[in-house]
């Protein structure tokens, strides 16, 4: 397991310099310029030449990507161009917001998927089954912006059950993480069900049925244990989705995260901002996947992860 480990992270550095540098240039490639957002179109010429001096925008391209590599380096993500904030400081402000977000929206999911894929799989070809697979179906087809507005309309205008947006106490966190988990826990449904009923067809559940062991017993002790040890990896690839999905969320229900602040950022060319939230997110991404990928050793022994692993 340590040498997995150690190759696993020594691969790191390299896939955070690629993102670093994918999120500079495409930042970078956005149409407008910042300091005519701030100053206006009617600005004096010699103002904007200040202040495109003092955002060091004057400089080529190429100083400010190895100033951007320097400060990352030293864990400085910049200053705002907007507010004149530290971005480090703005991401710590919002990122519990998105990770509360995103933890909710997995226990939603979860707390929807193993019930129904355990009861599609123990009925399979049967009515029960074939609602729940339609019912997965259409929650992984329905787009965010679009069911976001239409939770609202429903459970926040006609019933007057919930808040309409922003961040307070578990009421407010019902809708967004409803839309943020419903795809999510559409598709845990299926791969609940596909590994459960491979696992049921295994030698050893037929040995469990032939000893005498009760259903419930057989599905608790040898069907559970076994298949839902490969959701793990799903589970791990569908966090860092939520985290992408909660830009479109918290945006939709005015949800202060890092969504939100990097959406706004983008609207107000924020170069720096856009670049701290984009890297936090996608960093992030990288550790839960490294993350779920030793958990999964550790729960599957029969894995190997020898030289040919990666």
């Amino acid at each position: 397991m340590l040498p997995y480990l150690s190759r696993r992270l020594a691969v790191l550095v390299p896939t955070v310099l690629g993102v670093a540098t994918v999120v500079f240039l495409l930042t970078h490639a956005m149409p407008g310029d910042p300091v005519d957002i701030m100053l206006g179109e009617y600005a004096q010429a010699a103002d904007r030449e200040a202040l495109s001096r003092r955002l060091g925008l004057d400089r080529p391209v190429s100083e400010q990507y190895l100033s951007f590599l320097s400060g990352l380096a030293r864990g400085d993500l910049g200053r705002s161009i907007q507010g004149d904030q530290p971005v480090a400081e703005l991401v710590a402000l919002h990122a519990p917001a998105t990770a509360e977000l995103a933890l909710a929206a997995l226990l939603i999911s979860i707390a929807i998927a193993l019930p129904l894929g355990l009861l599609s799989a123990w009925k399979a070809g049967g009515a029960v089954d074939r609602l729940s697979l339609a019912g997965s179906m259409l929650g992984v087809a329905v787009p965010n912006f679009w069911l976001g507005p239409m939770l609202v309309l429903l459970f926040s205008i006609q019933l007057g059950w919930l808040p309409v947006s922003g961040r307070g106490g578990a009421a407010h966190l019902v809708l967004p993480a409803l839309t943020l988990g419903t795809a999510m826990a559409g598709l845990l449904v299926r791969m609940t069900r596909s590994s459960l009923l491979e696992v049921m067809g295994e030698d050893y559940v037929r040995t469990a049925r032939a000893k005498g062991l009760g259903e419930s017993m057989v599905m608790l002790r040898h069907v559970l244990a076994n298949a839902l040890t490969p959701l793990l990896s799903v589970l791990g690839l569908q966090l860092g989705g939520l985290l992408a999905g909660a830009v479109i969320t918290e945006t939709i229900f005015a949800w202060p995260g890092l969504g939100r602040l990097m959406v706004q950022a983008i609207y107000s060319r924020d170069y720096p901002v856009v670049q701290g939230c984009v890297l936090v997110i996608a960093v992030t991404y990288v550790l839960v996947n490294l993350l779920t990928d030793l958990a999964y050793a550790w729960a599957n022994p029969r894995v190997n992860y020898g030289d040919d692993d990666d």
